[in-house]
């Protein structure tokens, strides 16, 4: 039997700055009606990312739509008692429907990685499926703060910039990708050799969302431990693998589903704040950056009323994060520019 105690848990985790609306004495027909959209939502990461989503007080609509097992997925969740209402959408007929006045679009539709895959294996399936929604996106909620967690996200959010260039709707600071999953792994890691309650633990990730353009800023962790070079770097390369980690550990059954929803979960949350006001939302994300030459740049975004309120600077990096950062570039470039090419095919 589930404890009441670990079931607020489990809302604050999902929510916690949201709560401090509870501490005020609002309810929560007080905090704004805001409809949030799932696509994919009857995939791996999309029905974990579907109940979190149900979880969190500050969605007062939830729109689940997925080509097919959409109804089960929506019935199912549903029957959580919380403020959302839940409707499932199936097909592409009903694809437009599921967007009408979206605030929040999250996109984690498309295949997983399989072992012996690699993320650009995953790119013609993907891109695809991410050019033909982030066309209905344009058309159905133009406005919305679309997060993209679709794999290769180095590539699929220039394809979605490109789409929404052509429909004449681009914004770039309603468009994200979700790199929150390598926080949430640097943060996990660090906090296990620094040996410091994970809660407290703060590491700045920047760069892309794939293999060595994953560039975590432990010189900047907070609480500072001075662990040892060599620490570091394992750190960093186990960061960066931890997707290869998991679909290993899963041996062919899938890749990182539940962690990637609760990442994608923390992330939407983030916009959802930003979006009704809430100050100094902070998260590292992959979006439209003038902080190096890349025209997409992973970095700390503060969040608004509009999305993308500031690009934060990179702070200062050690010598070993220089060195990461100059590899990084050229492997990130080309995957932004085959994003771009695939679009405009």
């Amino acid at each position: 039997m589930i404890k009441p105690s670990m079931l607020r848990s489990l809302h604050s985790a999902v929510s916690r700055g949201s709560s401090h609306l509870a501490r005020r004495g609002y309810s929560s027909e007080s905090t704004p009606e805001r409809k949030v959209v799932v696509l994919g939502a009857a995939g791996g990461i999309g029905q974990p990312l579907s109940l979190l989503m149900k979880l969190n007080p500050l969605v007062s609509s939830l729109s689940l739509y997925d080509i097919a097992g959409t109804p089960g997925v929506a019935a199912d969740v549903s029957h959580v008692n919380t403020r959302s209402e839940v409707v499932g959408y199936q097909g592409e007929g009903e694809l437009g429907k599921a967007l009408e006045g979206a605030d929040v679009v999250i996109i984690p539709a498309g295949v997983p990685r399989k072992p012996g895959m690699t993320r650009d294996d995953l790119f013609n399936i993907n891109a695809g499926i991410v050019k033909s929604l982030c066309t209905a996106i344009s058309k159905y909620c133009p406005k919305a703060l679309v997060n993209m967690i679709s794999n290769p996200v180095n590539s699929t959010v220039p394809i979605a910039a490109e789409v929404f260039k052509k429909a004449g709707t681009y914004d770039e600071k309603r468009l994200f990708g979700v790199t929150t999953l390598d926080v949430v792994r640097a943060k996990t890691f660090y906090a296990g050799k620094a040996k410091v309650p994970v809660a407290e633990v703060n590491v700045p990730v920047i760069g892309g969302h794939a293999g060595i353009t994953i560039l975590p800023l432990f010189s900047q962790a907070t609480p500072q431990a001075n662990l040892d070079h060599d620490v570091i770097v394992a750190l960093t390369k186990r960061t960066q693998d931890g997707g290869t980690e998991v679909v290993e550990a899963k041996a062919g059954k899938g890749s990182a589903t539940l962690s990637m929803a609760y990442a994608g979960a923390l992330f939407a949350d983030a916009c959802l704040k930003g979006l009704n006001g809430v100050p100094d939302v902070v998260e590292c994300s992959f979006v439209q950056s003038n902080v190096t030459e890349l025209p997409f740049f992973a970095s700390k975004v503060r969040l608004g009323k509009n999305g993308v309120e500031e690009v934060l600077g990179l702070g200062s990096l050690s010598d070993f994060e220089k060195e990461g950062l100059e590899k990084l570039k050229p492997e990130l470039l080309s995957s932004i520019e085959k994003g771009i090419k695939f679009a405009n095919q």
